[in-house]
């Protein structure tokens, strides 16, 4: 399969909600371009495991880019993809203006909805991915929720909660809260006890929402919230939640005519600005997009990926961040990278 197309099956993979794993195998020749294979995660659960799938199903499992070398030096490295972490608001009142900005700003692709045009518009949520303005019976299915959504439930009543919760139930997120009082909670629970909801779904949900940290203003409890759905993502989740560079990977599913090289990390030891499979691309007019963590380490890579664009192929580098260099350029870092440099053919 063409890399282009490589990259844009990944792309609608994650739109779907679903994980996916790129694995790329490099000769120990260096004029060799790479071999490039996808693997979505319900292929993997349905095949039988050669070698590769093997290293693809590590890596799904751990989050994180997994290596294998070979002894007559090739590299073979599985990248996983998560989609990107969605963060869906119900309600749009005074709790939702800060957490929607605040969860933006750490990352979360971010949709609010209400059901009062004067809470749900582009005005009081500029960082907003989307603000759809729907009644809160019939907006849920239209979110496309899944489970790499952090669904906040904060509507303007308890009962408005209530029935948000009852259709969130029946769908599988990553992390789901309802506002309430510790009171209004248990009255809660009890109600959906008795409508049918085993124990074991209800105790899914965490409610009251958010960290107690003794958050009163609206600020401090986007806060508790806020960080309660962190810790769900960085702790909870059973496997490492790998950071999506969107804009990365638009740009890899794009077909272009003119060279770029594709830079990615695959190894690291000690202290690193960026973790393995942080990526960059760049042109051979000096554009660059992305980054392996800027400084004189990335400078030395980019050199070279000058030298990929022009002969081919692909390269292994070693950036080595310790020592006098380190020191004399006054990097905090003190660890060493290994990246592989391709030439990416559209």
């Amino acid at each position: 399969m063409h890399p282009t197309d490589i990259y844009k099956r990944v792309t609608e993979t994650l739109d779907a909600g679903q994980r996916a794993v790129v694995v790329t195998t490099l000769s120990g020749d260096a004029a060799a371009l790479p071999e490039k294979l996808v693997l979505t995660e319900e292929a993997l659960q349905e095949a039988g495991g050669d070698a590769s799938q093997a290293l693809a199903l590590s890596a799904l499992d751990a989050g994180e880019l997994a290596l294998q070398k070979s002894a007559s030096g090739g590299v073979c490295f599985a990248e996983p993809y998560f989609p990107e972490s969605r963060m869906i608001v119900l309600g749009g009142g005074h709790i939702a203006r800060p957490l929607v900005e605040f969860a933006a700003k750490c990352g979360f692709n971010v949709t609010v909805t209400d059901d009062r045009p004067s809470f749900a518009n582009r005005q009081r949520f500029p960082l907003a991915k989307r603000v759809l303005c729907e009644s809160f019976d019939r907006c849920i299915p239209m979110l496309n929720i899944n489970r790499s959504c952090f669904v906040v439930i904060i509507t303007r009543g308890h009962r408005h909660d209530l029935d948000c919760l009852r259709e969130i139930l029946k769908l599988e997120t990553a992390y789901t809260g309802m506002i309430g009082s510790r009171r209004r909670v248990a009255g809660a629970r009890q109600q959906l006890l008795s409508e049918g909801y085993t124990q074991e779904t209800l105790d899914l949900v965490r409610a009251p929402i958010g960290l107690d940290i003794g958050a009163e203003t609206p600020e401090e409890i986007a806060v508790s919230i806020l960080s309660e759905a962190v810790r769900y993502k960085r702790v909870v989740s059973k496997s490492h939640w790998p950071e999506l560079d969107t804009e990365v990977l638009a740009e890899l599913a794009a077909p272009r005519s003119e060279p770029r090289a594709l830079v990615t990390i695959i190894e690291t030891k000690g202290s690193v600005p960026r973790d393995v499979g942080a990526k960059m691309v760049v042109w051979s007019d000096g554009r660059t997009l992305g980054s392996i963590g800027g400084g004189c380490s990335e400078g030395g890579v980019i050199t070279a990926a000058y030298d990929v664009i022009r002969n081919g192929g692909h390269r292994l580098v070693d950036v080595d961040m310790t020592g006098d260099v380190a020191e004399d350029e006054g990097m905090v870092c003190g660890g060493t990278m290994k990246v592989v440099i391709e030439k990416y053919a559209s």
